[in-house]
């Protein structure tokens, strides 16, 4: 179901969240010791880029020194592949799995692949992400919205698309640039919020106007750098990031709404190290990840955290949520369809 999300109850619970933190946090003395007789802690990840995922790593080491963190970066749909062929060929490699596609978790959960673990902070995830976790398994670590993105210095204000049905106009015929779902969750978490919002038929307009159609859902970001396109679809963090680094990248909040995409985090239950696998998890809902998060313009799944800088508050945004169970069902109906529609 799409849920337009109360700006009184984002703002309340966040409140409430924090006044509820529990006492326990990610330094137990024991588990610490455990995790660094295991050594290291094996990280699929698909919510952040290769470069900020080293860097998490790296803060994740500077915080527990003598643990280290071997990243494994790939599209959301690509890691969920590759974890898929470790359990099939039962040669366990991954301990913590970070997705972008929330239906992986209760496929994996059929399965009994994932271990039963709360981490110290799972109180603290924010009222917006509410519901997008597995309570016990998995629970959201980032987030970000998906929406539009225009290069700058080739399309004026007044110029710029102000909702998602204006990406049909002709005038941007070949000009405008978007990921596929079939290798992005969060592409996917997109396409099928687009398609309960207009049907599959925009999308076969979108076709007509031959997009540029890429792998990761930062691609279109890369080709309006390079000039490429100068419109299209993105993710809030990356666009806030490249923006950031000077390129011209600006981001539009459609009027029709922005598709909230969270990350969920899980430990595997077949874990190489199990210890390292657990603090890992615990540290990924602390506040110091949460504000290693806003640094690289990420939005943290934990509450009570302050806003992107060059972001709108949550609150202020018309936010658009799928739930777990419609994305289990219906994100391999759109990869289909986005396959025999873009081709």
């Amino acid at each position: 179901m799409s849920l337009q999300i109360s700006r009184r109850s984002v703002v309340a619970g966040a409140t409430a969240a924090t006044l509820a933190a529990p006492a326990a946090h990610a330094n137990d003395a024991a588990l610490v010791e455990a995790a660094r007789k295991e050594g290291s802690v094996t990280w699929y990840i698909a919510q952040v880029d290769s470069e900020t995922a080293e860097r998490m790593g790296r803060a994740f080491t500077a915080r527990y020194p003598g643990i280290k963190v071997s990243v494994i970066r790939t599209t959301g749909q690509v890691a969920f592949e590759r974890l898929s062929q470790d359990l099939k060929n039962s040669a366990p490699q991954c301990d913590v799995f970070s997705t972008t596609d929330v239906g992986h978790i209760p496929a994996l959960k059929r399965r009994n692949v994932l271990a039963e673990f709360v981490p110290a902070d799972a109180g603290l995830i924010s009222p917006a992400f509410k519901g997008l976790e597995d309570p016990g398994y998995s629970y959201p670590t980032t987030s970000t919205l998906m929406l539009m993105i225009v290069n700058t210095a080739k399309v004026k204000p007044e110029e710029a698309p102000k909702a998602w049905s204006d990406l049909l106009d002709p005038k941007w015929k070949g000009r405008a640039a978007f990921g596929h779902p079939g290798f992005s969750g969060y592409v996917g978490v997109w396409t099928v919020q687009m398609r309960k919002l207009y049907g599959w038929q925009w999308f076969e307009k979108l076709a007509a106007n031959r997009p540029r159609v890429g792998r990761s859902g930062n691609d279109p970001i890369s080709l309006l750098n390079a000039g490429e396109c100068v419109v299209g679809l993105g993710p809030l963090s990356t666009a806030l990031a490249s923006a950031a680094r000077g390129n011209p990248i600006g981001v539009i909040y459609p009027t029709d709404g922005s598709v909230v995409c969270v990350g969920p985090s899980a430990v595997m239950a077949n874990a190489p190290r199990p210890n390292a696998a657990r603090l890992f998890a615990n540290w990924l809902l602390s506040e110091e990840f949460a504000r290693l998060c806003i640094d690289q313009k990420i939005d943290p799944a934990r509450g009570g955290m302050p806003p992107i800088e060059g972001a709108k508050p949550l609150t202020d945004v018309n936010l658009l949520r799928v739930g777990t169970d419609e994305l289990v069902k219906s994100v391999p109906e759109v990869i289909e369809q986005w396959r025999e529609t873009f081709v």
